[in-house]
C-alpha cells in the first residue's frame, strides 16, 4: 500500500509511522549508490550486515518493442545455511513501498532470522528505491485543494493527467507500470539470480503482486508466506468490511466504563464530524513548500486521515481523542498529521499507474459505491481509487487479471485482527484460493503483523524450511485508547 497522497501508501506519517520513516532512512542511504556487488548495509537501530547489491534490465514495457530498457536493482544478504534453499524473496507493499527501505526499519530482524534458511532478497519492484527510472516531478505550483470529496477528486485527476503527459513526452512508458510487468520482473530476477525455483514473501501490495506471480510463472515459485492479504480484485476495500471493522473497536471502546461514557458511540461521533466538516470545511496550518500555509479540510479530509490511523494498534488508539477534539473545534488537532502539503501532493507515478491497472471489477464497483453512500469512511480506504478510474484510458489490466485461481503452493498467511487497511473479512475472501495453507491470525495486531509478535518470526523461518506449521492464534494486549 505506508506513502505523496494521502492514501493508503501511508502518507500520514503520524498515521503510519513504519511504512514512512523507514523509507526515508532508505531513499538516503540506498539512492545514490549504483554500483553492484558487496557493501555494508545500515539495519534497523544502528546493526550493519554483509550485503550485495545487483541490477538487472528489464524492458518498460514488454508489449512494445519499442519501450525503452529500465534498471532494476535489489539487495541480497547471503545465506548462513550451509545448504540453502530457494532465494526468499521480499515483496514490499504500497503499491510504492521499497523492500529495500523495509530492510532498514523493525522488520531486519526477520530478513536476517531468514538467512537461516537461504539467500533474502530485497528487491525494490519497478518504480520504487533502486529500480526507479521515473524523474521526480515538482512539487505543484497551485494553491492545494480544498481536502472535500470534489476538492481532492478534482484536484488528483487533473494533476496525474498532467503528470502522465509530462512523463510520456521525457520517454517514460507510464502503461508498463502495472502488477502484470512486476510479476514478470520477477521472473526475470530469477533468472538473474540463477534459481530454478524462488520463495515468496510478501505483505499488503506485495501479496497482491505474488498472486500475479503465481498466475503468470507459478511453476517457477517454491512456497508463499504473505500478510495483510489484497486479491486481485481487492484495490478498493469495501466501505461495509470497514463499518464492521470500527464496530469492533466501538465495542473495544466499551470494555473500560470511563472510555464508553466519554465516547458513547463512535461511528456516530465519526459522521457527525465528517458532516459538519464537509460542509463547512476548517482552515487548518500547514506547510507549504517549506513556509507556513493554511488548508481548508473538509470531511473527506478526515475520513481519509482515520484510514490511516486504523492500519495499525498504535495509532487507532488516536482516533476517539481525535475525533472528541474535532467535535469540540480543537481542529489544531489535525496540524501534525499533515506536514508539508506540498509533499503530500506530490505524484510519484508508480502507485498510481499500479492501482490504475488493477483496478475494480464493474461489479464490485457498484457494490463498493453502493455501500460508500452510508459507510462511515465512505470511499477513502484507497483513494485516489476508485476516484481516479478513466482519467487514463486504456491502463486497466481487466478482468482476466482479476479473475481468482486454485493455489496449490504451501502458503502460510497471516494476519492481525486489528487491521483497518486490508479488514480479515477480506483476507478470509483471498485465503480461500489457497488449498494448502497454514494460516497464522495475531489477535489485537495490525497491517504491519509480520513484526508484531516475537512468536511470528520463529513461524516463518520454520515454513519456509519446509517444516509444517499448524494454523496458530497469537494475542497481543488490546490498544490502549486516548480520549483527551
Amino acid at each position: 500500500m505506508i506513502h505523496t497522497l494521502l492514501n493508503r501508501r501511508a502518507v500520514l506519517a503520524a498515521a503510519l509511522a513504519f511504512p514512512v520513516l523507514p523509507l526515508a532512512r532508505a531513499s538516503a542511504q540506498m539512492a545514490s549508490p549504483s554500483q553492484a556487488g558487496p557493501f555494508r548495509f545500515k539495519g534497523w537501530r544502528g546493526e550493519e550486515t554483509d550485503a550485495e547489491r545487483g541490477f538487472f534490465e528489464v524492458p518498460e514495457d514488454r508489449r512494445d518493442p519499442g519501450s525503452r530498457k529500465i534498471r532494476l536493482g535489489y539487495v541480497r544478504f547471503a545465506s548462513t545455511a550451509a545448504r540453502p534453499g530457494p532465494p526468499i524473496v521480499y515483496l514490499a507493499g504500497g503499491p510504492g513501498g521499497e523492500a529495500t527501505g523495509a530492510a532498514t526499519g523493525p522488520r531486519f530482524p526477520i530478513f536476517m532470522a531468514l538467512r537461516a534458511v537461504a539467500d533474502v532478497i530485497a528487491f525494490d519492484q519497478r518504480g520504487t528505491g533502486l529500480s526507479n527510472a521515473i524523474p521526480e516531478r515538482a512539487a505543484p505550483t497551485r494553491q492545494p485543494p480544498v481536502f472535500t470529496q470534489a476538492g481532492l477528486t478534482s484536484w488528483f485527476r487533473s494533476e496525474l493527467q498532467s503528470a502522465w503527459a509530462d512523463w510520456t513526452k521525457a520517454g517514460v512508458a507510464m502503461s508498463g507500470y502495472n502488477t502484470e510487468q512486476s510479476a514478470d520482473d520477477i521472473e526475470d530476477l530469477r533468472r538473474q539470480l540463477g534459481a530454478e525455483k524462488i520463495d515468496l514473501w510478501g505483505t499488503s501490495y506485495g501479496s497482491h503482486l505474488a498472486l500475479s506471480v503465481l498466475k503468470r510463472h507459478g511453476g517457477r515459485v517454491n512456497r508463499v508466506a504473505l500478510s495483510s492479504l489484497e486479491g486481485q480484485d481487492q484495490t478498493v476495500k469495501r466501505p461495509a468490511r470497514i463499518d464492521a471493522y470500527l464496530r469492533h473497536v466501538d465495542a473495544l471502546l466499551a470494555t473500560d466504563p470511563a472510555t464508553r461514557a466519554t465516547v458513547p458511540d463512535l461511528l456516530a461521533l465519526m459522521r457527525r464530524v465528517h458532516t459538519r466538516l464537509e460542509a463547512q470545511p476548517v482552515v487548518t496550518a500547514v506547510t507549504l513548500k517549506g513556509a507556513p500555509a493554511e488548508i481548508r479540510m473538509g470531511g473527506f479530509g478526515v475520513q481519509m486521515l482515520a484510514g490511516g490511523l486504523i492500519a495499525n494498534p498504535d495509532t487507532l488508539a488516536m482516533l476517539p481523542g481525535l475525533y472528541l477534539a474535532l467535535e469540540t473545534g480543537r481542529t489544531g488537532v489535525l496540524t501534525p498529521f499533515l506536514g508539508d502539503v506540498a509533499g503530500l501532493l506530490r505524484l510519484r507515478g508508480m502507485p498510481e499507474a499500479m492501482d490504475m491497472a488493477s483496478g475494480i471489477s464493474p461489479r464490485r464497483l457498484a457494490l463498493v459505491r453502493r455501500e460508500a453512500r452510508s459507510a462511515v469512511l465512505g470511499e477513502t480506504l484507497n483513494f485516489p481509487m476508485p476516484q481516479l478510474l478513466g482519467a487514463v484510458p486504456g491502463v486497466d489490466l481487466g478482468e482476466h487479471f482479476r479473475a481468482p485461481i486454485r493455489i496449490d503452493h504451501p502458503a502460510l498467511l497471516v494476519a492481525g485482527s486489528l487491521d483497518g487497511r486490508t479488514p480479515l473479512a477480506e483476507q478470509d475472501e483471498v485465503a480461500t484460493q489457497f488449498r494448502r495453507k497454514s494460516r497464522v491470525i495475531v489477535e489485537n495486531a495490525g497491517h504491519n503483523v509480520f513484526e508484531s509478535h516475537p512468536d511470528v518470526q520463529a513461524l516463518l523461518v520454520r515454513f519456509f524450511r519446509g517444516e509444517a506449521v499448524a494454523d496458530t492464534r497469537l494475542a497481543l494486549p488490546p490498544p490502549k485508547f486516548r480520549v483527551t
